[in-house]
Formats: C-alpha cells, sequence, structure tokens
C-alpha cells in the first residue's frame, strides 16, 4: 500500500497528481460551501431526529441551513427510483438499460433532472418543519437555495469524475461525514470529561473506551467490506493452462447492497412522519412519535426489518442470478459441477441469499449501534458511535484508493512494455 502512495509522487506521474489536486480542491469547495449559511434562514430545532443520517452527509449542512444542506441526497433518491423503473417496471427504462453506453447516459441525465426536482420538493418540506418563519417567500427562497446549491454540487460531482479520482458524488458524500466527525468526537469529550456529569476518572476511561470501540467498528466495516466469496468459472474455450494456472472466478461480496437499504429504511420511516407534520393534527404526530419513529420500540423494530428486506432487494436488484447466467452462458463459461441455465441460476441465488443475510445482519447491528448508544447513554443523536457514516466513509475511501492503484499499476506497465 505504502509503495503505490509513494508512486504518486513520481515525476512520471504528475498527471495523477494533477486528478487528486483537483479532487481536493473541488472538496474544500464543498466544505467551504457547507459552512455558508443562508441569510434568511432561521433554525429553530437543534435535533434533527430521523434526518440525523442525511445532515451526517451534508457536513452538517442541514442543521445549519448550509446553502448545500441537502448535499447529493436528493440525486441519490432519484438514482434509486431509476434504477427501479428498469426492472420491467417501465418498458421505456429497460430499454435504455439494453442500450448500453448511450442508454446510461440518457439515464444518467433523467436522474439528474429529478434529482433537482426532489431537491426542491425535499427543502420546502424540510423548511415548513425546521425554519423558525410562516412567509412563504422565505421559504420559497431557502428552497431554491438549497436546489441551487444541490444542482452546484452535482455539477461539482462529474467534474470530480471526469477530471478527478473516484467517483464524484461518493467523495462529496464521505467528505461531509469525514467534516461532520470531529464534532462527534468533540462532542463526546464535553459530555464525558468536561460536562462534569461522570467523576474524572470514570470520564476519561468512557471517552477512551469510546474511541476503541469507534476503531474495532471501523476494522470490522474494512474487513466486511474486503470480504468476499469467489466463484470458481471455467470457459469451455480455453484451458486452465492459457490463464497461467490461474482460475477465473466470480466475486460476490458479503455487503453487495453497501449502505443503500439503510439509507431505503429511513426514507420509508421518514415518509409517514413527513405527511402526519403536513397534516398538522396533533393525535397523527403522536401516533408517528410513539410507534413509527426508529427511536421508539416498535419504530426501531421496522427499522430492522426494513433493512433486512432492503438488503435483500437492492442485492439481487445489482446482481440478478437469471442475467448473471445468462451472460455467463453467452461467453462460454461455467460453474464446474453445476448445469448451465436454471441449475446455474438457483446456485448463484442460493450463495448470494445466504451472503446477503450476512451482509444485512452486519448492516442491522451497525445502524441500531448508535440509535440504542444514544438511548442508554442519554447523549444527543449527533454523538454517536460507528454507524452507517463509517460505512460510507471506508466503502468510498477503498474504492478510490482500488482506482489509484489501478492507475499506478497501468502507468508502470505502460512504461515497462516502452522499455523492452
Amino acid at each position: 500500500m505504502f509503495k503505490h502512495i509513494s508512486g504518486i509522487f513520481a515525476k512520471s506521474n504528475k498527471d495523477l497528481r494533477k486528478r487528486i489536486y483537483f479532487t481536493l480542491f473541488c472538496l474544500g469547495i464543498f466544505c467551504l460551501g457547507t459552512g455558508i449559511t443562508i441569510p434568511w434562514a432561521s433554525v429553530v430545532y437543534e435535533e434533527l431526529g430521523f434526518l440525523e443520517i442525511f445532515n451526517l452527509m451534508s457536513g452538517g449542512g442541514l442543521k445549519s441551513f448550509s446553502i448545500f444542506a441537502l448535499g447529493v441526497t436528493p440525486y441519490i433518491n432519484a438514482s434509486i427510483i431509476t434504477q427501479i423503473l428498469q426492472m420491467d417496471i417501465l418498458p421505456y427504462f429497460k430499454e435504455l438499460k439494453e442500450q448500453g453506453y448511450v442508454g446510461r447516459q440518457k439515464i444518467n441525465k433523467i436522474t439528474r433532472y429529478l434529482g433537482i426536482i426532489f431537491a426542491f420538493i425535499q427543502a420546502y418540506v424540510i423548511t415548513i418543519f425546521y425554519l423558525n418563519t410562516n412567509d412563504v417567500m422565505v421559504m420559497l427562497k431557502t428552497s431554491l437555495v438549497m436546489t441551487a446549491g444541490t444542482a452546484f454540487l452535482l455539477w461539482i460531482g462529474d467534474e470530480i469524475t471526469n477530471k478527478g479520482i473516484g467517483n464524484g458524488q461518493s467523495l462529496l458524500i464521505m467528505a461531509g461525514i469525514l467534516q461532520s466527525m470531529p464534532s462527534v468526537f468533540s462532542g463526546a469529550f464535553n459530555s464525558f470529561i468536561t460536562a462534569g456529569t461522570y467523576a474524572n476518572w470514570l470520564g476519561i476511561l468512557l471517552f477512551v473506551l469510546f474511541i476503541l470501540v469507534y476503531v474495532l467498528i471501523i476494522v470490522g466495516i474494512i474487513w466486511i467490506q474486503l470480504a468476499e466469496r469467489r466463484i470458481a468459472i471455467q470457459y469451455a474455450n480455453h484451458t486452465t493452462s492459457a490463464y497461467g494456472a490461474k482460475s477465473s472466478y466470480l466475486p460476490i461480496k458479503i455487503n453487495s447492497a453497501g449502505v443503500m437499504p439503510v439509507i431505503f429504511a429511513s426514507i420509508i420511516l421518514t415518509i409517514p412522519v413527513t405527511v402526519a407534520g403536513l397534516i398538522g393534527k396533533q393525535s397523527v404526530v403522536d401516533f408517528m412519535n410513539k410507534y413509527i419513529v426508529y427511536t421508539s420500540p416498535t419504530g426501531f423494530v421496522l427499522y430492522i426489518l426494513f433493512i433486512l428486506l432492503f438488503g435483500y432487494f437492492w442485492t439481487f436488484l445489482q446482481m440478478n442470478p437469471e442475467e448473471l447466467s445468462k451472460d455467463l452462458n453467452k461467453r462460454g463459461g461455467y460453474i464446474p459441477g453445476i448445469r448451465p441455465g436454471k441449475d446455474t441460476t438457483e446456485y448463484v441465488s442460493k450463495s448470494l441469499s445466504k451472503l446477503t443475510l450476512v451482509g444485512s445482519i452486519f448492516l442491522v447491528i451497525l445502524a441500531g449501534i448508535p440509535i440504542i448508544f444514544s438511548n442508554v447513554s442519554g447523549l444527543p443523536s449527533s454523538i454517536t458511535i460507528g454507524g452507517t457514516g463509517i460505512l460510507i466513509v471506508v466503502g468510498v475511501a477503498i474504492e478510490t484508493y482500488k482506482q489509484i492503484e489501478s492507475g499506478l499499476v497501468s502507468r508502470n506497465y505502460g512504461r515497462k512494455r516502452k522499455i523492452k
């Protein structure tokens, strides 16, 4: 790893360094923007509750009503919908999917427009709930500024993807989470040590334990993110020796769904609470707070069930066993001991189901720890242990490192060929 990192500073990798510097510059703009609060926005709530995960991804901008308060969350919501629509729900989207690169470009364009529409809707709903004003013009102006901020971030994300390193949208989310982390640790330090709630020795011990648990969770996330099952693949038109005694394989990650099931579950639980608030009937709001919000016992159970459900849904959406089987058959490949066609589909489906169960349970534990910790410790919801934010950071960091490593390896290989 350190060998590859040091290779970045070689004279021959000047173009790679430029891409990295450009990426850091764009992320710096995002971090600066999260600190610029909309002038006329007067915040009325300190705790965001179920919106805390989205506040985390925006670098804390949602709580302060910054110009980048929504981050790229609306784009994520739009991309989820467009991917679902490609599952034979709308023939047009399925046709675009099958058109290859041109189709993907059209889908990306639709996703961006849909994301901007979602941004305005989400911004307006949030201003109704969290702004200390009844002035419709103020709410409209705030919503437009927040929408413009999201549109600008989508452009920056595209620029990072095209001219920088890694996936731009993912890196913006990672930057927002990393920007929020210092406040988590400073808040924990104040709560455990300087607040005087605990004896000095006990406060220090609890804070050290807090950090150790955080580190252990990060190590566990890295292990889960890198863990995969490799299903051996052979090809009818190749021999083993043609591959230099290296067999091909189909890699299936333990957590193929990533953090998407948690985002899905959060959105599903957010909808009824949001509708209840818009209705304004106190009895409905009380019912939602008592039974639906995930800090309540029944809401927490629903949250866990939705994560498990969407874990399977998103994994099989991304890795369709039937499509994998057909693609393998077209390329003349097969799994040793398994007949092509239906048997291969069933084998891949069973393997994927078992791994998804493990990955979904891991997500449930990761998403449940902050809620349980907040309820047990009595600390604010912004001070959490682990959580899905760490999963996003680790996942994006691993993928970005792999891209940098791949770029260095390809450059070194190209130079060796020129020398020969």
